[in-house]
């Protein structure tokens, strides 16, 4: 399956499938998947799910199911289950660093100079941490907690590729996301790519990225995609402020008709929210326009993400010091379908039936404050989509090439003669009349 396919899901595990009362909370997991093809996922990316001291991204070992979650044999089955239902898996790739528990950073703790692995990660022997470890070693951006590693090393290269083949062997993992790619080792990037292609040539690499040149990173010798957060941020913003020059622009600069545009073909990870920021429901100060940011999201070029729970609208704001309301736990019997859910699983349906928003370009047609039009087009399809984020209706006039289509999130006809007229905080996906795509 090619990544322009996908249609993601995220889940948070230690979170969502833990609490104080579970044991093998991961095989809960396989309870979801009806739910997810409900909505029209049809890859999973689970979170940190191997061995770590606290929120699965300080790892102690790479080749453990986190014992708070089950086992191997668990994960197993979870695999299992969702191949056999579709479901392609992407699995969180920590490769920076380690938890302070990490068993090569134990042995550094106990043995300091005499340890075989101190070459293993950024250690001054003539410094102390803040943990008074009696040496100094380097953290991921100031938290001690995250020890670096030093991925130029070969024998922290071979056990990572040694435990990536193991989870390619044994679960049948389909892909990953490397946790801040935007500051991996490049070279160590390539090997790693270069090691996964070579075992299964669809494998799919998606990286952690904020802001910067994203085609560093998405390239042939690297990765297939990276999380856009210009988009995320141009998205809530331009809904909040009624402003939708703002995502215009960005989406303008990135996929544009215009030769300077920077990512065109590219499959960027698109999101209205995630495990790192406030949820979509939190963020947008108009409720109402939660249906609307799901139709932008899905309509715009690149591939979309769903995170867990927010296809129902639950709220989550981040908190001095803590993610946790942002990593819910959620049992199987609380999965919820709602308006928003049908709203969405039929945006997953019009997408995986259209060439154009899968693969097409992307053309800018008309724009004013609180509405913008575009038009999509590959492989003989061809899609408008018009967006109104007011409290009123709005006429728009630019040339449709076409005098009738039909909104395929309605299914109703739509008349382009004397200007398309956009219904308040609504979208529409049209594809114009004469288009028939095989």
């Amino acid at each position: 399956m090619k990544i322009n396919e996908s249609i993601i899901y995220q889940i948070f595990p230690l979170r969502a499938f833990v609490d104080k009362d579970t044991e093998h909370g991961i095989l809960e997991a396989i309870k979801w998947i009806p739910h997810m093809k409900k909505i029209g996922a049809n890859t999973v990316y689970f979170s940190p799910v191997f061995e770590s001291t606290d929120h699965g991204y300080d790892t102690k070992d790479y080749q453990k199911i986190d014992h708070r979650l089950g086992t191997n044999e668990d994960f197993k089955k979870v695999s299992e289950a969702f191949h056999k239902e579709k479901i392609k898996i992407i699995l969180d790739g920590v490769f920076n660093h380690v938890g302070r528990d990490f068993w090569a950073f134990q042995d550094v703790l106990e043995k300091k100079w005499d340890s075989e692995y101190k070459d293993w990660f950024y250690i001054n022997f003539d410094g102390n941490s803040g943990y008074d470890d009696g040496f100094w070693y380097e953290g991921w951006e100031g938290h001690y907690e995250l020890v670096k590693l030093n991925l130029d090393h070969p024998q922290v290269r071979q056990h990572l590729f040694d435990c990536v083949g193991q989870w390619m062997d044994e679960f049948q993992i389909d892909g990953l996301r490397l946790d801040v790619a935007y500051m991996l080792n490049r070279d160590f990037m390539k090997c790693l790519a270069e090691f996964v292609r070579a075992k299964n040539s669809d494998f799919l690499l998606i990286g952690e990225m904020l802001h910067g040149d994203y085609t560093q990173l998405v390239n042939p010798q690297l990765l297939d995609s990276v999380t856009n957060y210009e988009c995320y941020k141009g998205l809530y913003s331009s809904f909040n402020t009624h402003n939708m020059h703002e995502i215009g622009y960005s989406l303008n600069r990135q996929f544009g008709p215009e030769e300077w545009t920077l990512y065109k073909g590219l499959p960027l990870y698109n999101f209205v929210d995630n495990h790192d920021v406030e949820r979509i429901a939190s963020q947008l100060e108009d409720k109402e326009q939660l249906p609307v940011i799901y139709a932008l999201m899905y309509a715009m070029p690149g591939i979309p993400g769903i995170y867990y729970g927010s296809e129902w609208g639950i709220e989550g704001k981040k908190e001095a010091g803590s993610d946790d309301s942002l990593r819910p736990r959620i049992r199987p019997e609380d999965l919820k379908e709602n308006d928003l859910t049908d709203y969405i699983s039929k945006l997953s349906e019009i997408r995986k039936e259209s060439p154009a928003l899968k693969y097409g370009n992307y053309i800018q047609l008309a724009i004013e404050p609180n509405v913008l039009v575009f038009q999509r087009e590959a492989q003989g399809d061809r899609i408008i989509v018009a967006v109104n984020i007011g409290d009123e209706e709005r006429t728009m006039h630019f040339d449709a090439r076409a005098g009738e289509g039909t909104d395929l999130i309605s299914g109703k006809r739509v008349d382009f003669g004397g200007g398309l007229v956009v219904p308040a905080k609504t979208a529409l996906v049209i594809r114009p009349e004469g288009v028939a795509i095989s």
